[in-house]
């Protein structure tokens, strides 16, 4: 099998990702789904050891060999980009490729609310991007480093695992530093990082207790920093951030993060009706009053703000989905199977009355 041509068919067909795996012909995830590509006979031990050689430097399999598992981008002739990760299972490999664009979409293409471009541009603070892999994270982070590179003369450095989109000096200048390759840790590099004179920060993961403390550290130092968490909502995105710290600190860390944090953006990709996928995106805007729930421990309390902050351009995971199925973008069916309150959202789209109602005002129209 030609790896290059598998993945021109990736291109081809706009997959997402594309699987390998020993004894399974390879498999495409196509809007969400995977499909086997049935025409192509399983793949044999020697057929992935071949592609990884392909596809790998010296130094890439070095770190494989030693640590059972490596992250990196290919590119192919320089028309398309993969993030690629590497594991071992059943003492064999595993290789999945991530398709990555080479156009940077905007914020408008990739339909997410116009709040996005007023918290793209703020002077300070933490935005967090969160939800689960494989659901536009990367791609929400990088439609808004380029919100700002095309509006304000900032310097913005990004902390990637590896790089993915490629971002271009416009309005402002962007140094793009990969794991591995520009710095060993995402925390030393945000402690060089803050010494390098940026306006913004983009940190590609937050993975433990020394880069979350490191992230705090740079936003109440006067830099905007968006950061992106394997959470599935703005709540569960603020209790995760202060757990992993020691009760000791915890106090502490809730005072801090309630100073600097600015909003939450949790999302899912959704099936969308005639193909693709879209975004459903729970928005917690960081107020005063939800900063004093942060302050006192009180985030159980958060979930029923964001419910009646419309004003403030706040919504819940629900409501997003309900005005997606309202406007005819997503169906019903597919919307329950993304909530984690299917119930609520059963009475929001019954209260709304789904499929003959007027769709919701825009998103825009609801943010004073």
């Amino acid at each position: 099998m030609d790896i290059d041509e598998l993945l021109r068919r990736a291109q081809e067909i706009s997959a997402s990702d594309v699987h390998l795996r020993v004894g399974s012909s390879p498999v495409l995830r196509i809007d969400g789904i995977l499909i086997r590509q049935e025409d192509i006979q399983p793949l044999t031990v020697e057929d992935i050891d071949l592609i990884l050689e392909r596809i790998t430097t010296v130094e890439k399999r070095n770190s494989f060999a030693r640590e059972l598992a490596v992250d990196f981008a290919y590119s192919l002739a320089g028309t398309f980009r993969f993030r690629v990760g590497v594991i071992r299972q059943k003492g064999t490999v595993s290789i999945v490729f991530h398709r990555v664009p080479l156009y940077i979409p905007s914020i408008d293409e990739m339909e997410l609310p116009q709040l996005y471009k007023e918290l793209a541009l703020k002077p300070r603070g933490l935005i967090l991007v969160t939800g689960p892999t494989g659901n536009g994270k990367s791609t929400t982070l990088a439609t808004m480093i380029n919100h700002v590179n095309e509006n304000l003369p900032k310097s913005v450095i990004s902390i990637e695992d590896p790089i993915e989109f490629v971002h271009h000096n416009k309005k402002s200048i962007v140094a793009q530093q990969e794991l591995g390759e520009d710095t060993t840790s995402f925390g030393k590099s945000l402690i060089h990082a803050v010494r390098h004179n940026p306006d913004v920060i983009v940190v590609g993961e937050m993975r433990d207790l020394n880069t979350i403390s490191a992230v705090i550290t740079a936003a109440e130092t006067g830099h905007l920093v968006l950061g992106t968490l394997h959470t599935t909502d703005a709540v569960q995105t603020i209790d995760r951030v202060v757990d992993l710290f020691p009760p000791i600190q915890q106090q502490q860390i809730k005072l801090q993060l309630s100073q600097v944090l600015e909003a939450v953006l949790s999302q899912t990709l959704v099936p969308r009706i005639g193909g693709g996928r879209i975004a459903a995106v729970e928005i917690l805007v960081v107020t005063n009053a939800i900063r004093n729930l942060i302050r006192e421990g009180k985030t159980y309390q958060i979930r029923s703000t964001m419910e009646l902050g419309s004003k403030h351009g706040m919504q819940t995971l629900n409501q997003a989905l309900a005005e997606l199925v309202m406007r005819g973008l997503v169906t019903r069916e597919d919307a329950m199977m993304k909530s984690s309150n299917p119930l609520q959202l059963k009475e929001l789209l019954g209260f709304s009355g789904v499929i003959d109602a007027k769709p919701w005002p825009p998103f825009i129209d609801q943010v004073t």
